[in-house]
C-alpha cells in the first residue's frame, strides 16, 4: 500500500496487484445522511444520482455508453457517513475512466429537467422500499436506537424533503461538504507510478478547501418502534449498543457476531431454522460508526410464531451473558475470519473499498499479517467483557408487521 498527497493536498492511496489485469478506482467523500439537516435530508444520496445525469462534455447515455464500450462498470452508493464513487475497468482503459469519472464529480450540470426525473426515480425507490418490510425493519431500529440523532435518519429521505429540493441547494450543499479534506482516492490493481501523474491532472484543480466534517457523538437509546403494514410476517430488530470504528475490540466483536448469527453455523441460525423450523432468514449482524455502533439480530417469522422466536432468541442470549463463547467457537471463528479476509484480497474492489474506508474514517491502514496477529490476540476474556458491555443497558426493538402484541410484551431490560 503506498499513500500519496498531490499539490491541493488530495489524499491518494493505492494498492498494486500485478497479477492481474484490472483496475478498481474509487473516489470517496465523508458525507452522508449523518451530515445531513433533518430538513436536508436524502440530499447526499439525490447528488450521488445527480452526478450520473450528464456534465457539460458527457450527457448520462455518453457515461454508460463510454463504460460499456470497454467492458467496464461504474457505480456508486451513499452510506450513512461517506459517498463513494466508483469504476472497474481493464488496466489500459484507466485513464479514460479517470477522465469520465472526474468529470462527473467536477462538472456535473444538475440540470433542472433531469433533476425532476431523478426525483421521481428516487420517489420509485422510496416506494420500491416501503414495499420491501425485510429493508424497512433495519431503518426503523436505527431510528430505535439512535432516537433523534442523525444517525437515525434514512439514507434515502423522504418525498417532501426531495421534492423542495433544487439545483442550487445540491450545488450548495456540494460546496461545504464535498471539500479537499473531505474527499480521498484509492486505486486497486494493476497500476505502476505513473498513477499519481493520472490523479494529479485530473484532480489538482480541486480547490473546494475546509475542515474536515465534524460530528456530534451518539447516544444509545432502548427505545420501541413499530410501523404497522400489512405482511405475511413480523420482520424485528433487536440492537445492542456497539462499537466504534476505532475501537481496538472490533475483532472481538466479529467473532462474537459470527457467533451469534453470523452464518449458517452461528446460534441463532442452527436453534431458530434449523433445530425448530421458525424462520427463513435469521442472522445478526454489527455496524460501526466513528463514534458508536450497533449490533443486531433480524429474523422474519409468521405471527403466530413470534412469540416463540422471541423466546427462543432471549434464552439463546441469556445463555450467551452467562456463559459467554466455547473454545470451539472461538477458535472456529477466527478461522473464518482469517479466510474471509484473506479470499477478499483476490477482488480489486474489496481492496480499493478496504484502502478509500481505511484513509477516509480511520487514517490508518493495517498489513494482511497485523489483522491477522490481531485476530489471534483476541482471548476468552475479551468475549465476555464485550457481552456485559453489550448487555449493561436495555436493547433496542423494532418491528414491521400486522399487530405489535407480541413485542408488547417483551422486557427490554431482561439482560441487564
Amino acid at each position: 500500500m503506498n499513500k500519496y498527497t498531490l499539490s491541493n493536498g488530495l489524499r491518494v492511496v493505492t494498492e498494486q496487484i500485478p497479477t492481474c489485469r484490472s483496475v478498481a478506482f474509487g473516489i470517496w467523500v465523508k458525507t452522508g445522511s449523518r451530515y445531513e439537516s433533518e430538513s436536508l435530508n436524502g440530499i447526499s444520496h439525490f447528488i450521488e444520482h445527480m452526478l450520473f445525469k450528464g456534465t457539460d462534455r458527457y450527457s448520462a447515455k455518453d457515461i454508460a455508453e463510454i463504460f460499456d464500450g470497454i467492458g467496464g462498470n461504474v457505480n456508486a452508493f451513499t452510506s450513512k457517513e461517506y459517498t463513494c464513487y466508483y469504476c472497474k475497468v481493464l488496466d489500459e482503459h484507466l485513464p479514460l475512466a479517470v477522465e469520465v469519472l472526474s468529470d462527473m464529480f467536477f462538472r456535473s450540470v444538475f440540470d433542472a429537467s433531469e433533476l425532476e426525473k431523478e426525483k421521481n426515480v428516487i420517489f420509485e425507490e422510496i416506494a420500491m422500499y416501503e414495499d420491501t418490510p425485510d429493508d424497512m425493519v433495519h431503518d426503523l431500529i436505527a431510528k430505535a436506537a439512535f432516537g433523534e440523532h442523525s444517525l437515525g435518519y434514512t439514507i434515502i429521505g423522504n418525498q417532501p424533503n426531495l421534492a423542495a429540493m433544487n439545483s442550487d441547494t445540491l450545488r450548495d450543499y456540494m460546496k461545504q461538504h464535498y471539500t479537499v479534506a473531505n474527499t480521498v482516492i484509492s486505486i486497486a490493481g494493476n497500476i505502476n507510478d505513473d498513477v499519481v501523474e493520472l490523479m494529479e491532472k485530473h484532480f489538482a484543480g480541486f480547490d473546494k478547501t475546509g475542515a474536515e466534517e465534524s460530528t456530534i457523538n451518539p447516544v444509545f437509546h432502548s427505545d420501541l418502534k413499530y410501523f404497522q403494514k400489512k405482511t405475511e410476517q413480523n420482520h424485528i430488530c433487536l440492537s445492542f449498543p456497539g462499537l466504534s470504528a476505532k475501537d481496538d475490540r472490533l475483532y472481538a466483536m466479529v467473532l462474537l457476531n459470527n457467533a451469534i448469527g453470523g452464518g449458517m453455523s452461528s446460534r441463532l441460525f442452527q436453534e431458530i431454522r434449523e433445530k425448530r423450523g421458525l424462520a427463513y432468514s435469521v442472522y445478526s449482524y454489527h455496524t460501526s460508526y466513528q463514534d458508536g455502533g450497533m449490533f443486531t439480530i433480524y429474523t422474519g417469522t409468521a405471527p403466530k410464531q413470534t412469540d416463540e422466536v422471541l423466546k427462543v432468541t432471549m434464552e439463546m442470549l441469556e445463555e450467551l451473558k452467562q456463559s459467554g463463547l466455547t473454545e470451539a467457537e472461538l477458535k472456529k471463528g477466527k478461522e473464518q475470519m482469517k479466510g474471509s479476509l484473506i479470499l477478499s484480497l483476490e477482488s480489486t474492489s474489496s481492496r480499493m473499498n478496504r484502502l478509500g474506508k481505511n484513509e477516509l474514517m480511520l487514517g490508518r491502514h493495517y498489513s494482511l499479517d497485523e489483522i491477522i496477529e490481531r485476530i489471534e490476540q483476541v482471548e476468552m476474556d475479551h468475549i465476555r467483557e464485550l457481552i456485559s458491555q453489550m448487555m449493561s443497558e436495555p436493547f433496542a426493538l423494532a418491528m414491521v408487521g400486522q399487530n405489535h402484541q407480541a413485542i408488547d410484551g417483551l422486557r427490554r431490560d431482561q439482560l441487564v
